[in-house]
């Protein structure tokens, strides 16, 4: 829900805070007060267009700061997460507008465009009157109302996930069946490439092996001239390692009985002459076992050549070429299986039809009775508000396209008529302002258990009525404010008395300037404005006493 507002430098409005709780609350003030401009802060802070004369004159830019309570709205939460903004129990939206007109948005402290704020403000806030977050308007917002009154949701889901296994074998179908010429053509370059690819040792170790060979063998006569060197310096030169150390051996053996430490010395010398001839004698063997063949030097060259080669083709690093063997020649055989594949798929989507039918055939009679339903309770209330001539329907209709279609095979349409002997037409085009914040109040406690939006906004929806009806306008708002936070300006003193909480707006003026404030009223300073609305300038004690008695009835209802 709404639970601060922070307005500066807007319009006229310098600064402003306030805060707003859970139910009803009433916004009232004298005619030109400014009522509408909290409406329009709230609006722009939720993506509607603005311009430069929003900005109060002489100031650089306005403000608006709105912050949303999110506990225990997951979706929204969820929607947050998607789009990687920052997402706890608190959403916070800024708009920023200059005075050249040019504005930013932000959501949770990030850059935001106007459409993602504009996504995000549809639902957080629906705001009914002549403004432009009239979601019931929309008709993917009636259908989703209607669902969710009528509880599809779980039907929903069924012909949302049959929808998607419908479509991805429908794509695989377009895939197999692409031109003739096309498939011929690709099962040829794919039998080339993989008969390419398989003629060659492709595992990684393989192509490790083909390098070691082919480096032992470029650096051949290198190899032998340093073993070769290696030996006569270690054995066979003169002087030579072995010479020195068997020496060294010798003289130590004088002294081994006189002195512990040189008979350690003289055994580990011992030693490395074993360890020095096993070296020596590994690198002759090895030395005459090493061929200069240039024949396979040419030949590993040619083949990391080809390897290389086909890396590049392909993309990919030499020793990664196998799996692209594997993935191309999965490709082939699905190419080559095609017939069988096709066959296999049309009875799939055979068997996925039928269900979808049956699924979509339910749906359908399901939004038809809650149509029904829906249309005999929303008529019932314009009546008790004040439109006895009015009806209201719910139509449906086949939806554009064929076959699977995600949310079923019906166009909902919201239809009305303002009164008797007039046709049905759709309520985005029939109703005017004044009647659709009353239409949609009808339709929004009608449907209240099954609305998702968490704050309702009412412009005046008591505009052109009063007495009685406007008392079960305000009863109504009452009970909407139950399940949901509702705003509503107002100028009837039936609806306001009804509210749980009350902010009065005011203009005050100081020197050349104007400005708006907004007033949490207590008790008192409630029964004090709702005796304003009902007397005028002049407050006597039969008006105090008659407001009174309004608030204190609708507190015990």
């Amino acid at each position: 829900m709404l639970s601060h507002l922070h307005i500066r430098d807007f319009t006229i409005v310098r600064k402003l805070d306030l805060e707003f709780g859970q139910g009803m609350t009433a916004l009232t003030g004298e005619t030109g007060a400014g009522k509408s401009i909290l409406l329009d802060a709230l609006g722009l802070a939720l993506g509607d267009r603005a311009a430069a004369d929003t900005v109060r004159t002489g100031a650089e830019k306005a403000e608006i700061c709105v912050t949303f309570d999110l506990t225990g709205l997951d979706d929204l939460q969820q929607w947050l997460v998607e789009h990687d903004l920052d997402a706890d129990d608190d959403c916070i939206i800024r708009r920023v507008i200059q005075a050249n007109g040019r504005s930013k948005g932000y959501i949770n402290g990030s850059p935001a465009p106007m459409a993602l704020l504009r996504d995000l403000g549809e639902q957080l806030v629906d705001i009914h009157g002549q403004h432009e977050h009239q979601s019931l308007m929309k008709r993917e917002m009636q259908r989703a109302l209607l669902d969710t009154y009528g509880d599809n949701e779980a039907l929903l889901e069924q012909v949302r996930r049959i929808t998607e296994q419908a479509r991805g074998l429908e794509e695989e179908r377009r895939a197999l069946t692409g031109g003739t010429d096309d498939q011929e053509a690709r099962k040829e370059l794919l039998r080339y490439q993989v008969a390419e690819l398989e003629a060659l040792q492709l595992e990684p170790e393989s192509i490790a092996e083909l390098e070691a060979e082919h480096r032992r063998l470029a650096n051949a006569g290198s190899l032998i001239q340093s073993a070769q060197q290696l030996v006569e310096m270690l054995y066979e030169g003169d002087p030579s390692a072995q010479g020195m150390l068997a020496h060294a051996q010798r003289e130590l053996e004088n002294h081994l009985e006189v002195d512990r430490v040189f008979a350690e010395v003289h055994e580990m010398i011992s030693n490395a002459l074993v360890q020095l001839e096993e070296g020596v004698d590994t690198l002759r063997r090895h030395a005459d076992g090493m061929d200069i063949d240039p024949a396979r030097l040419d030949e590993l060259e040619q083949q990391l050549a080809t390897l290389s080669d086909l890396a590049r083709k392909h993309h990919v690093r030499p020793e990664e070429l196998h799996g692209i063997r594997d993935q191309l020649g999965a490709e082939l055989a699905d190419l080559e299986n095609a017939d069988s594949r096709l066959l296999e798929i049309d009875r799939e989507l055979q068997t996925l039809k039928q269900t979808y039918d049956a699924l979509a055939g339910e749906l359908t009679e399901r939004r038809r009775k809650a149509g029904e339903a829906l249309a005999a309770q929303v008529t019932a209330s314009l009546k008790e508000l004040g439109m006895a001539g009015c009806g209201f329907r719910v139509g449906l209709s086949a939806a554009e396209g064929t076959g699977f279609l995600r949310y079923g095979r019906d166009q909902v349409t919201f239809e009305i008529r303002t009164n008797a002997g007039q046709p049905f037409g759709p309520l985005a085009r029939i109703a005017s302002g004044g009647e659709l914040s009353r239409i949609s109040l009808a339709i929004q406690v009608a449907a209240a258990d099954s609305t998702h939006i968490p704050t309702l906004v009412f412009d005046e929806a008591d505009a052109g009525i009063g007495g009685g009806v406007a008392e079960v306008v305000g009863m109504k708002l009452r009970q909407l404010g139950r399940s949901h936070q509702v705003l509503c300006v107002t100028h009837l003193p039936q609806v306001a008395s009804q509210a749980h909480h009350h902010l009065q707006v005011s203009k005050s003026k100081g020197g050349e300037t104007t400005s708006t404030s907004v007033t949490a009223l207590d008790r008192e300073s409630r029964v004090q404005e709702v005796a304003r609305m009902l007397g005028g300038m002049e407050i006597t004690n039969a008006t105090l006493n008659h407001a009174e008695e309004m608030v204190a009835r609708a507190e015990a209802g």
